[in-house]
């Protein structure tokens, strides 16, 4: 009987002796051999994978230390994978909820209004966070990848601030913009003026990335947005620029000649009538939002100033004395 108390006793002691060194090791801040460090937690490694990562990375502990913190805490199932960064002072309790958190490290990706998509997978290609899973798609591809039903990638993604886990996709990125673009369209076409030209959503983002790219002052978007509602109404041509622009693609060398205007495609809006067949830009929420609610106006036309902003005529006689005035190259149509 007293032998069983003594083991009974020393299973006691030992117990209490390895709670307090585990309470000691997971509250005494670690040495690193930098700060901040960063390490990366791949999917499926698991805690005791994690603890060596860690370890190896640069946090100086015995990664079965940390390993037995999380088991013996009931935190070794929870460990999330992504990006993390510690500083000076953390300890490896600090460490466990951080990954069982999934406190990730973010960074950021700005796409912006009136890039066209080639310029977007420019941007994810350059950035060094990512994780580059579309780099040998090609855009068919790609939008089969992200769950898109569309057959051209041009005004389907939403332009704005992005962050994400380091190392995230960048598919993962293009599907959240993908998406937003999807919710921001079908609000502003379920709150719609009944009275816009267009018989579908996408019409409405095939005009909302021309009124993007033939805004250069905000203040001029609703007139903007006016004047090509009013050409579409009436059967007139929108001749715009920037859609013979995009037609041209490459071969645009920034200068638009006349011969340029004149040679027939799907993208001349200056030789033929209606909507180029899909957006030439990535239209913000405010030119979403202005084609679907056009301001009433009896302007026409419009041509550049030179200092962003533009002039706006009712008839082409008021325009062309515009055009003389300001440029004879004009900057809208």
């Amino acid at each position: 009987m007293r032998f069983t108390l003594r083991l009974i006793l020393l299973a006691f002691l030992v117990a209490a002796g390895f709670a307090g060194w585990l309470a000691w090791f997971a509250f005494t801040p670690v040495s690193m051999v930098s700060t901040p460090l960063e390490f990366e937690i791949r999917p499926g490694l698991g805690l005791r994978g994690a603890a060596n990562e860690i370890a190896s990375a640069g946090v100086e502990f015995q990664s079965w230390q940390f390993s037995w913190l999380g088991r013996f805490t009931g935190k070794a199932s929870g460990i999330k994978a992504g990006s993390y960064q510690v500083t000076a002072g953390v300890t490896p309790w600090d460490l466990l909820n951080k990954l069982t958190r999934g406190d990730v490290t973010q960074a950021e990706i700005v796409f912006v209004e009136g890039k066209t998509f080639r310029e977007f997978r420019a941007a994810l290609d350059d950035n060094p966070n990512l994780r580059h899973d579309s780099t040998a798609l090609n855009n068919e591809q790609l939008l089969a990848r992200i769950g898109a039903t569309e057959i051209h990638p041009e005004g389907l993604f939403f332009p704005d601030t992005y962050l994400f886990a380091k190392q995230s996709s960048d598919l993962d990125v293009l599907r959240r913009a993908y998406r937003a673009m999807q919710r921001r369209l079908a609000s502003e076409w379920e709150n719609r003026d009944p009275s816009v030209p267009y018989e579908e959503p996408y019409q409405a983002l095939i005009m909302a990335s021309i009124v993007e790219k033939e805004t250069g002052r905000t203040s001029d978007r609703p007139f903007v947005a006016s004047v090509f509602t009013n050409r579409l109404k009436r059967g007139m041509l929108l001749q715009t620029d920037p859609t013979v622009i995009y037609g041209l693609g490459e071969e645009f060398d920034g200068n638009l000649r006349k011969r340029d205007l004149m040679a027939d495609t799907m993208y001349n809006t200056y030789t033929r009538a209606g909507l180029p067949p899909t957006p030439i830009a990535m239209p913000g929420q405010a030119s979403l939002h202005m084609v679907l609610h056009p301001p009433e106006s009896d302007k026409l036309y419009f041509v550049a100033r030179g200092d962003g902003s533009s002039v706006f005529s009712r008839t082409l006689e008021e325009h062309n004395r515009a055009v003389a005035r300001y440029q004879k190259k004009s900057g809208g149509s």
